[in-house]
């Protein structure tokens, strides 16, 4: 191989089937030593859009994502949650070591609603991560929409989806299913950069060890409205949930 042709190889956008891109992406640790060896990087990439297939909602899914969200909190970033399929049970997460301070709850109406909130979250310079889930399936178009606004705001997105969508292509470069499995939750990378992983990763229903935040937190909840303008004008209010 020449050295101007390997030159070439080394540009962080390109990557090659048979193995890692050379240039790994930035990321964020993920806190799973069993999943972190088949992450590009080690951990979740930022300024990027993970795509998590789940077979059912609450099945485990949140479990990859609670020890990055605790660290980007403590760190004083914030969190933006849009269209939960149920409502976060705030002493659980807490407990995980979220500063409640740091989290946002986005209740859309629709799933237009909840594109248009995702996109404007992941466009602000200020939030660590966005975690949008969606009923319906994303267009390419809406998907790569995401995939620019995360590489403008610089922060982690993931977006939640049904796993009948596993076979459909994504622009997204990093796809994980996921599903519960005796004692734990089963990993499976669908789609990332670099030679394939057919093995699942297993990760066991273990409580992380964190130190909690004050209990005098609170996070807030915005609803999404109908209409874009009136989204524009909304302000979120404060709202402690205690269970």
């Amino acid at each position: 191989m020449t050295t101007a042709l390997n030159d070439l190889l080394l540009h962080p956008g390109i990557w090659r089937g048979d193995g890692y891109t050379a240039a790994l992406p930035e990321v964020t640790d993920c806190d799973h030593a069993a999943l972190a060896p088949v992450l590009p990087g080690g951990g979740w990439p930022k300024a990027a859009v993970t795509e998590v297939l789940v077979n059912r909602a609450g099945c485990g899914e949140l479990k990859l994502l609670l020890p990055v969200l605790a660290r980007l909190t403590q760190a004083g970033q914030q969190v933006v949650l849009i269209a939960p399929p149920h409502i976060p049970y705030a002493p659980a997460w807490q407990a995980a070591g979220v500063d409640l301070r740091r989290l946002t709850w986005v209740a859309a109406e629709s799933d237009a609603d909840a594109q248009w909130a995702t996109e404007q979250a992941l466009r602000e310079t200020g939030c660590g991560a966005v975690v949008a889930w969606f009923r319906q399936s994303l267009s390419d178009r809406c998907a790569r929409r995401l995939q620019l606004a995360a590489e403008q705001g610089g922060g982690h997105g993931f977006v939640m989806r049904q796993g009948a969508a596993e076979q459909a292509a994504s622009p997204f470069t990093l796809r994980l299913g996921v599903e519960s499995v005796a004692g734990g939750v089963a990993v499976r990378v669908l789609k990332r950069r670099g030679a394939p992983h057919d093995r699942p990763v297993f990760l066991p229903h273990t409580a992380p060890t964190r130190q909690p935040v004050p209990v005098t937190a609170h996070h807030a909840v915005a609803r999404a409205p109908l209409s874009a303008s009136a989204a524009r004008s909304a302000a979120s209010r404060p709202y402690a949930y205690v269970g």
